[in-house]
């Protein structure tokens, strides 16, 4: 279209070149009836070509202003601090919000039950992609589709059965995990260098949830290269947090190590007073706990893996399969220490552990 509106501007224009009078010539020739209408004819055809150009050129703005909806599916409330670094992510790969991308937001404010809800209606919204926050979203997502991509900022999509392997994942769900084995491990050593003499270990944990039972295993394995004593302490319910740890101390343990998992997570604040409260030093598994209040969190940098989980919205929008993206585990990990909870409990953290701390919270 925007081709042949060009051919008829040239035509005019080179129609004009060929004219040999002068000025005062051709304005006398054009009262002449015959210029007259000669004039009309080729201003009506420079008209059109100027609207066929317009209208080409609104087609095009229209074919490039492409709009791809992405669906969040979140187990936590509106508040969600890494949401921004997931933002930048896409900023970051030429993606943005209100532009040409549109996200819609699910929050299932810590009812599991309403996850499926949400991820059947964001499938019903023809959504492009869902990005889900934890492993327990992700397998709601799985349950209502097979064939819209769904893409893990955190969780543990392997040992969840979500895929069939980190290189392979051979279905809908890839991502990032947030699990990295020597995590466990890394956490009681830091625990035993802050207390050498420390034998007991009260570790939280959700037996209901694959991926806390996971870390509960590996943290008794652990446990057994630093000649420690576990003492489980499960947790079913928000409305049993207050009860659980009212039973702890009768176990006289020496620190309590947190296994990441939602309900954890999502109540991170009251586990952190119950902890301080019957005057229990924590090591919890991200920064958030540090943050309010926990003495010390070992854990992956979260907000590394929600930026990271931008790259695999890029790479699926632009024809990538989630079947083929490997599952992608956790690079950048933080040590954090919060002073004023130690000088609350009443210890002191050695020099040698606070300089290995990534953020020391004073």
């Amino acid at each position: 279209m925007q081709q042949k509106s060009l051919a008829l501007f040239r035509s005019f224009r080179s129609d004009n070149r060929k004219s040999k009078t002068c000025p005062f010539d051709r304005l006398r020739a054009s009262s002449e009836p015959g210029r007259r209408i000669q004039n009309r004819k080729w201003a009506g055809l420079f008209a059109i070509a100027l609207a066929l150009a317009f209208c080409g050129a609104v087609a095009n703005a229209q074919q490039t202003k492409e709009i791809h909806r992405i669906g969040v599916l979140f187990i936590g409330g509106r508040d969600q601090p890494h949401l921004e670094a997931f933002k930048q992510g896409l900023r970051e790969r030429g993606l943005t919000e209100g532009k040409n991308i549109a996200i819609e937001y699910r929050y299932a404010e810590g009812k599991y039950d309403r996850l499926r809800e949400f991820a059947d209606e964001l499938v019903r919204m023809k959504v492009e992609i869902i990005v889900t926050t934890s492993s327990i979203s992700a397998h709601a997502a799985r349950e209502v589709t097979k064939t819209v991509p769904i893409v893990m900022t955190t969780g543990n999509p392997v040992e969840e059965g979500l895929a069939e392997s980190f290189a392979h994942p051979g279905g809908n769900v890839t991502g990032l995990s947030n699990f990295a084995q020597e995590l466990s491990g890394k956490r009681l050593e830091i625990l035993k260098e802050t207390f050498p003499k420390m034998t007991r270990v009260a570790v939280l944990w959700s037996p209901q949830e694959r991926e806390a039972a996971v870390g509960f295993k590996q943290t008794q394995e652990a446990a057994q290269g630093f000649s420690l004593q576990l003492q489980s302490v499960e947790l079913a319910r928000a409305e049993d947090i207050e009860k659980v740890f009212a039973e702890i101390p009768k176990r006289r343990p020496d620190a309590l190590v947190a296994i990441l998992h939602p309900l954890v997570t999502l109540h991170s604040k009251r586990v952190v007073e119950m902890a301080l409260k019957h005057r229990l030093p924590g090591m919890y598994p991200t920064r958030q706990f540090a943050e309010e209040g926990g003495l010390m969190a070992y854990g992956p940098l979260i907000g590394d893996l929600y930026r990271r989980a931008a790259t695999y919205v890029d790479k699926i929008l632009k024809g990538a399969k989630a079947e083929e993206l490997p599952v992608e585990a956790p690079t950048k990990f933080e040590l954090a220490i919060n002073l004023k909870t130690a000088k609350q409990l009443g210890v002191t953290i050695p020099q040698s552990v606070l300089f290995r701390a990534d953020k020391v919270i004073k």
